[in-house]
């Protein structure tokens, strides 16, 4: 089996993490907190990530500042055995940032800058990466347009590439006609249960998905936060229970869930296994600081997956 390359291309964001943050002092008061982190995030750098400690060579695609903040994305993504060749560096744009006050229970409100990554476009892609690549994952196609987005992954999927999608909008900002162009191209779109309802425009979580493959996506996995995984094929449902762990941060476990679901695709998984793999991949980054938490392996992930208790 040719051994998974991994384009992924999108969001890229440096995530400033702050825990714990029960409430904001007034004026100009101060609060000590216990961590203060920087990290790579976002549906591409975040999925790239855990790519990465899963074994899949990974190259992530899309826009950047030249500002500091783009060089501490860029080291921090190299230190994790990423290839950034494919980012591209705009002089008048800023590097998009989040600021991410934790609370105490893992919830995690968010101040964000849009920054380059709506500046993508069409001349910024790698076409010769995307064609020589095992797998296309291009995570917040609605901040490239759908249009733009329906391109890249029609042209991956003449070259025989798997493709994947993720969404980077809540539900409430999402509409059909964001998506429905990319959707005839797109082997596993990976929602979360809020976009599912938004994007779909539907009121139930299942006619939502199976809307989504009626107009061409291959298979929907919904991730529902402590509810686990939902498959949803044109042959049924299925679900995929979460893990009992102590969850410190929820930051990037969407992206980690997608990230373990495509390499155990990549490994030849059925699709219930490749979404245990995403499900314990989200779990073990759930329990520490951002969306690299975790120094785990594919190994150690599957005895994870084996060893600890389903959430019932």
């Amino acid at each position: 089996m040719k051994a998974q390359q991994v384009v992924t291309m999108g969001v890229h964001v440096l995530d400033v993490l702050v825990r714990p943050v029960e409430e904001i002092p007034e004026g100009q008061g101060a609060t000590l907190v216990d961590d203060i982190r920087m990290t790579a995030a976002g549906t591409a750098a975040g999925t790239a990530l855990t790519l990465a400690k899963l074994g899949a060579e990974v190259r992530t695609a899309g826009a950047i500042g030249t500002d500091p903040t783009g060089d501490m994305l860029v080291q921090l993504l190299n230190r994790a055995g990423i290839d950034t060749e494919l980012l591209v560096r705009r002089i008048d744009t800023s590097t998009s940032a989040s600021v991410l006050p934790i609370r105490p229970n893992g919830d995690r409100p968010s101040l964000h800058l849009l920054g380059a990554n709506i500046t993508y476009g069409l001349d910024d892609v790698p076409w010769e990466a995307v064609a020589e690549a095992t797998h296309l994952h291009l995570g917040g196609p609605e901040l490239i347009g759908a249009d733009v987005a329906a391109r890249i992954l029609h042209f991956a999927r003449e070259h025989d590439v798997v493709t994947s999608v993720d969404l980077l909008a809540p539900g409430e900002l999402g509409t059909y006609d964001q998506i429905e162009p990319l959707l005839p191209y797109v082997d596993y779109l990976l929602p979360n249960d809020d976009q599912v309802l938004g994007f779909s425009e539907e009121e139930d979580l299942v006619t939502g998905a199976k809307k989504f493959l009626a107009a061409g996506a291959g298979l929907v996995a919904v991730t529902r936060g402590g509810d686990g995984a939902l498959l949803v094929t044109a042959d049924g449902t299925e679900s995929v229970p979460a893990f009992e762990v102590d969850v410190v941060d929820t930051t990037g476990c969407g992206d980690a869930f997608s990230a373990g679901f495509l390499r155990g695709i990549g490994l030849g998984r059925t699709p219930r296994e490749a979404a245990v793999l995403g499900s314990a991949a989200a779990a073990l980054v759930a329990q520490g600081l951002g969306s690299d938490h975790g120094d785990f392996d594919l190994p150690e992930a599957d005895e994870f997956a084996m060893t600890r208790t389903p959430r019932t």
